[in-house]
């Protein structure tokens, strides 16, 4: 007769298959200043209103608030009114995401924020035609990442976009996000169905990821016209 050597509890269960941690709660973002090379992101305020609705009406097509909940919208003063309420928001909390020259270009947020599983999601991102495809966009990521694992201690940073979002998905592949799947029917938004495509990054798959982008940021990885001598992806 074969030993029984089946677990006797879920936690015998999960320490076989190697899921059992010893974790504890980690505090709520602070919300600092997050400063790198290319940009720094400050807390959203009014300070930072004519600026981002300058940049963002560079898109005269409004194609950039196709996949967000809000906007386009139709003047300044909706814009402002719209922005001050956010500029009290804690979950989502909005930063805005300023040029070397303390122009603000655009916005992302951490939003799900549960500091008692060490989980938390990237969202509101909003690129503003001067902001995209530049080295300040891909460092934004990256210092919003570092800050969730190095100073906050966080497990899980998710992505999760419009599953008919094909930039969206392409920019959290291109940034080391693992598709999880989709969730059917999620939402609803502007009067249309959501696909809520899941991705995610985890604690252990984040030294890897933070020396790719290290490397990639460098400034002798641009040739004297900024273009990237290797991509992320080659990295």
């Amino acid at each position: 007769m074969q030993p029984n050597t089946q677990p006797q509890d879920y936690n015998e269960l999960g320490q076989a298959i190697g899921y059992s941690v010893n974790w504890q709660a980690k505090p709520a973002p602070s919300f600092p200043v997050l400063s790198g090379q290319y940009c720094r992101l400050e807390p959203l305020s009014l300070q930072h209103a004519q600026d981002l609705y300058t940049a963002f009406t560079a898109d005269q097509e409004n194609r950039i608030w196709t996949y967000l909940p809000y906007g386009p919208f139709i003047d300044f003063p909706s814009f402002t009114t719209w922005l001050e309420k956010n500029t009290h928001s804690e979950d989502p909390c909005f930063y805005s995401i300023l040029n070397p020259d303390g122009k603000a270009l655009g916005m992302a947020s951490y939003l799900r924020i549960d500091p008692a599983n060490g989980v938390i999601e990237v969202g509101h991102i909003n690129f503003s035609p001067a902001l995209q495809k530049t080295r300040a966009a891909t460092e934004t990521m990256y210092l919003m990442m570092r800050y969730v694992f190095e100073d906050l201690g966080y497990r899980r940073y998710e992505w999760k976009c419009d599953a008919l979002n094909a930039p969206s998905r392409q920019a959290a592949e291109r940034l080391g996000f693992q598709f999880e799947g989709v969730f059917r029917q999620a939402a609803v938004y502007k009067n249309r169905n959501r696909d809520t495509a899941w991705y995610a990054i985890l604690d252990n798959e984040w030294p890897r990821l933070k020396h790719k982008f290290e490397a990639w940021l460098m400034v002798s990885n641009f040739d004297s016209e900024g273009k990237q001598l290797k991509s992320l992806n080659t990295l």
